[in-house]
């Protein structure tokens, strides 16, 4: 296993420090705060601690509240709101500095038969014929800031390789609001369904946000743009898992007010829709200092 994918498998392991309370530490991407995927899967792998094995989550709905810090540790509080027959809910708030930096709601199941439909996964070239992200990015490296350079070519946790043209941050062109790309763990992984759904609402924050800026010829660094994750919402609706290539659709039907939604649909490489993906963030240009 990879060094860095092996660090984030041991953060999702948190530590118990009290009932229903535990601790947990950062990995530092480079980005300054913490990455709200890690929140995101450290919160899910809290409310999980708490709940029987065979009840697996179906739902989560979170709200970021404030940036973390990567170099102080994070505690994660649940609240087990209710144990009911077939669904199991809970509350989690992550708490740095005494202050709360996230709070998610998640739902368990027990896995029950029933009706079954889905959407087509769309047509899309097979992961091998496609260039990996750092591929892609050695096409404009020479563009970026000087501290960006070093970490565009960081090791991470997840291969991604985009279906897209070569879209260059540094010289952002008006496109469409759709954004597909294969991903999956750069290791092979254990047969833990608990760690793979923490994993894949990690890697669900990824790309996501910069989708709803591509028409309007911005991205994260364009000079006086203010980006950030307002919440996150994930459905699972079956067993994947995250070192197999997943195949995330992503589309931003609208912005305004200085927020901008994307959706996405998360497909195993088989077809099955495995997973679904929402999120509004804030994307606004800042009022130049008086």
């Amino acid at each position: 296993m990879s060094t860095v994918l092996r660090e984030l498998v041991e953060l999702l392991v948190l530590e118990p420090i009290e009932v229903n309370l535990f601790r947990g530490q950062s990995q530092d991407l480079g980005w300054g705060t913490v990455f709200g995927g890690q929140v995101l899967g450290q919160a899910l792998s809290a409310a999980t601690r708490t709940v029987p094995s065979e009840r697996v989550v179906h739902s989560l709905h979170g709200y970021f509240l404030r940036p973390g810090a990567v170099d102080k540790p994070i505690v994660y509080e649940v609240d087990r709101i209710r144990d009911g027959g077939s669904f199991t809910t809970r509350r989690v708030v992550a708490i740095q500095n005494g202050k709360a930096i996230f709070n998610m709601a998640a739902s368990f199941q027990l896995t029950q038969a029933g009706f079954e439909h889905q959407d087509p996964m769309p047509d899309a070239p097979d992961p091998e014929s496609l260039q990996s992200q750092r591929e892609r990015v050695e096409s404009y490296v020479d563009q970026l800031p000087a501290p960006l350079r070093a970490r565009a070519f960081a090791e991470r946790p997840f291969e991604m390789r985009p279906l897209e043209p070569v879209f260059n941050p540094m010289q952002p062109e008006a496109r469409p609001p759709v954004r597909n790309f294969w991903f999956k763990a750069t290791s092979e992984l254990p047969d833990d369904n608990a760690l793979h759904r923490s994993l894949l609402a990690y890697a669900s924050d990824f790309g996501f946000l910069p989708t709803a800026m591509r028409p309007h010829a911005v991205s994260w660094l364009t000079r006086g743009m203010q980006v950030a994750s307002l919440d996150h919402a994930m459905w699972f609706h079956q067993d994947f898992r995250v070192d197999d290539w997943l195949l995330h659709v992503v589309d931003s039907p609208k912005a305004h007010g200085g927020r901008g939604l994307v959706r996405g649909r998360i497909f195993s490489r088989d077809g099955r829709l495995v997973a679904s993906t929402a999120q509004e963030g804030l994307m606004r240009m800042r009022e130049p200092k008086r």
